[in-house]
């Protein structure tokens, strides 16, 4: 069985954000993918030291539930990752998970260039949700600066790139509109 990560990184529970990832979640069931669901807002994940023994031995020494999430991203075939936009850029739970995983991502080498630890054979699907109506949101650089900063990280690590799904204007808007629906649907294969 295929397994998926369902990462949130957003405080509410049932913001848009959240419904977005639900919608991908119960769409990656459907396709038989085994779903592990990680609330970063709900993990104990330390800041990283900036030690970087992670980059000699591909974990972090710090013990807390980064240590999960470390075995998941290794195990898994897909991660879908849904956070809302913070000033174009990721919400800081997420950043400070990128940050501590960057030896599980990144091997320490002498080149100038990292050489990547996962598979391009695992994929990486991006969520994000902006107050910042369309095209604006594009325009100034609001929603895809968050989907740059979740997309480096992914990029890194060697995994593929499968697509992104960008909700715009989300101001007072309490559902998710068809076409995004749609477009995550289509996504998760």
């Amino acid at each position: 069985m295929k397994k998926m990560i369902a990462i949130l990184a957003s405080p509410r529970k049932n913001g848009n954000a959240a419904k977005m990832l639900e919608i991908a979640v119960q769409r990656a069931k459907k396709c038989e993918y085994d779903v592990t669901y990680i609330d970063l807002y709900q993990k104990d994940i330390a800041y990283c030291r900036g030690c970087m023994s992670c980059k000699k031995t591909a974990s972090c020494i710090i013990d807390d539930d980064i240590k999960d999430i470390e075995k998941q991203l290794n195990e898994c075939d897909l991660v879908v990752v849904s956070c809302p936009t913070y000033f174009a850029n990721v919400s800081a739970p997420l950043k400070n998970m990128f940050d501590r995983l960057v030896g599980v991502i990144m091997d320490d080498n002498n080149s100038i260039i990292p050489k990547p630890r996962l598979s391009p054979k695992q994929e990486y699907i991006l969520m994000t949700t902006c107050n910042t109506p369309a095209p604006i949101d594009k325009i100034g650089g609001q929603s895809t600066g968050c989907i740059k900063a979740m997309k480096e990280f992914f990029h890194t690590s060697g995994m593929k790139f499968r697509g992104k799904v960008i909700f715009a204007g989300t101001r007072n808007k309490k559902e998710i509109p068809k076409s995004i629906i749609k477009k995550i649907n289509d996504i998760i294969i």
